[in-house]
């Protein structure tokens, strides 16, 4: 797991922000000039939006170490209040990038796109 100070991680939300408005306005260039599935692109975009949060980058940086967590492995991990970290899950699920499945009165998150790993591991290469 890479551990970010709050700095570290505030960067990378307005970088995150920084490259969503910048992917925007470069897909808005692009369907002027082709026809593009245009709720593909907000769907992705979406994406995007919904790890421009720094809690969100940990959670799927704790999920990237455990292939599954519950809500309460992830609050105690990133010593958070349960109502934030269900909160910020919540999110994730909805926008088709974690898995919840529930196992009696437990709910465990998982992965959906593997994927994203890269995209997080992409990001703390970056020199700031």
């Amino acid at each position: 797991m890479f551990n970010l100070n709050f700095n570290q991680y505030k960067y990378l939300y307005i970088l995150f922000f920084n490259i969503i408005l910048y992917i925007c306005t470069k897909l808005k260039q692009i369907v002027y000039m082709k026809e593009l599935d245009i709720d593909k692109l907000d769907m992705a975009a979406g994406r995007l939006r919904a790890l421009a949060h720094p809690l969100r980058i940990a959670v799927i940086e704790l999920l990237m170490v455990n292939e599954k967590l519950s809500v309460t492995d992830i609050y105690k991990n990133l010593r958070i209040e349960q109502a934030v970290a269900s909160h910020h899950l919540n999110i994730l699920k909805n926008k088709g990038l974690l898995i919840a499945k529930r196992d009696g009165k437990n709910i465990y998150y998982s992965l959906k796109i593997k994927e994203l790993s890269q995209v997080i591991e992409c990001m703390n290469r970056c020199n700031y």
